[in-house]
């Protein structure tokens, strides 16, 4: 009956809520601040490592073993801790890395304090510090999406870039001047960062993965699965090989840098002076990537990043002083910075969570092998061609690449990160 009959209630459309801004998110201060501090800390060590070595055993190439050590942690490691990482709770993970690491580095200062350091345990620390380092980096590259909405992850992505620019940029000064007050400083100074950024971990109460409910598999199979998810999607996939081209065409920059430095009878301090701008270039590039990244498309920012990679390459071959190579080297550096803060956020949005660390540690392994390679071969182009002919060699690396990127369809209809 009509007198029965209720009239539909009115809706009215719900506006969707913005989401905290980051300066307000807890969580993701607590976890930015923590590994603003571990990482001065790792900087501070890094560079105290070498001259620990050097300072005991007067030998490079075990200052460069120790090294290498570390990095082979990562060839080693990459896959399977990707896989445990995908099983594991992350933030669990992330602290015990953590405190691993505080109780690694601390070992140094007790040893140098009871005249007992050897060059076993400086080996030792370096393994266990790469390999803390590789599921730690997996854990927290896989947990920011947690801790930010999608839509902020490209500004996260430019903080963080930001942060370790600034760390780079003061690290490495502070390790040579802690170094300079006692030996054991900078790894103390270390050991308590990593303890600081366990703290600042246990007090974030968002887990750092979905709820898993999945099948028992083996480990074998679990990095079969990640690596087959790249390798079926376009734009990872695609993101991965011409990420892995651009660093072997440039990770052996700095070296390159040096060595026409030293050709042009730059000082120490001029030296100095020429990283300290190009640090000032790396700090405005992270900047510059958040609002690059709301005008523009992921296609349309790297297809202009190759590019402009390709055109500042060779000024390197014509700069007349190191303080102009220290310009060209900030600029490459603010390109690679919008590039990156692109890259890394869209893979934070597109990989699915259950596969993120697998999928990322097989991306990683393919980045650090070309690294490797990339300084190896750096080094004997100088040492063989010189300067102008390991410039070209690698210009045309860079312009392949950006033709490549260019005419790359995944890339080019990649959607926004709001639509994925």
């Amino acid at each position: 009956m009509a007198s029965e009959e209720r009239a539909a209630p009115e809706v009215t459309p719900s506006r969707p809520t913005r989401p905290v801004p980051l300066w307000r998110n807890r969580s993701y201060l607590l976890l930015w601040s923590g590994q603003a501090i571990s990482s001065i800390g790792g900087e501070a060590s890094h560079l105290a490592f070498p001259l620990l070595i050097l300072a005991v055993t007067h030998s490079p190439a075990q200052a460069g073993f120790a090294g290498a050590l570390r990095a082979l942690a990562y060839l080693l490691l990459g896959l399977p801790a990707g896989a445990l990482i995908d099983r594991w709770d992350r933030k669990r993970t992330m602290m015990i890395c953590d405190a691993g690491r505080a109780l690694a580095l601390g070992s140094i200062p007790l040893a140098l304090a009871t005249n007992s350091l050897t060059m076993a345990q400086i080996y030792l620390v370096s393994v266990i510090e790469g390999s803390l380092f590789v599921f730690f980096g997996l854990a927290e590259f896989s947990a920011l999406p947690h801790v930010v909405e999608k839509s902020q992850l490209p500004a996260a992505t430019a903080q963080n870039e930001v942060t370790s620019g600034v760390v780079t940029f003061i690290g490495p000064a502070l390790g040579g001047a802690l170094f300079g007050v006692a030996r054991a400083l900078p790894f103390l100074v270390d050991a308590v960062s990593y303890a600081a950024s366990v703290f600042s971990l246990s007090w974030i109460r968002l887990p750092f993965q979905e709820e898993r409910v999945r099948k028992p598999a083996s480990l074998r199979a679990d990095i079969r699965e990640g690596i087959t998810w790249l390798w079926r999607e376009p734009v990872i996939r695609s993101l991965m090989l011409l990420h892995s081209g651009l660093i072997l065409s440039y990770e052996g920059m700095l070296l390159l840098v040096l060595v026409i430095a030293e050709h042009q009878h730059a000082s120490p301090l001029v030296i100095g002076l020429m990283f300290g701008i190009s640090g000032v270039g790396s700090i405005l590039g992270a900047l510059l990537g958040a609002q690059v990244h709301k005008r523009l498309q992921l296609g349309q920012i790297l297809v202009a990043a190759f590019w402009l990679f390709a055109l500042l390459w060779p000024l390197y071959a014509i700069a007349p002083s190191p303080l102009a190579l220290g310009v060209v080297l900030a600029a490459f550096w603010v390109v690679d910075e919008t590039y990156d803060v692109a890259q890394i956020s869209y893979r934070q949005t597109l990989i699915p969570d259950a596969v993120r660390g697998r999928v990322i540690g097989a991306f990683r392994l393919v980045a650090f092998t070309c690294e490797a390679l990339s300084t190896g071969l750096t080094g004997l182009l100088l040492q063989r061609f010189g300067a102008l002919t390991t410039i070209a060699v690698f210009e045309c690396a860079l312009v392949a690449l950006a033709i490549a990127a260019t005419l790359n369809r995944s890339l080019r209809l990649a959607r926004p990160i709001a639509d994925l």
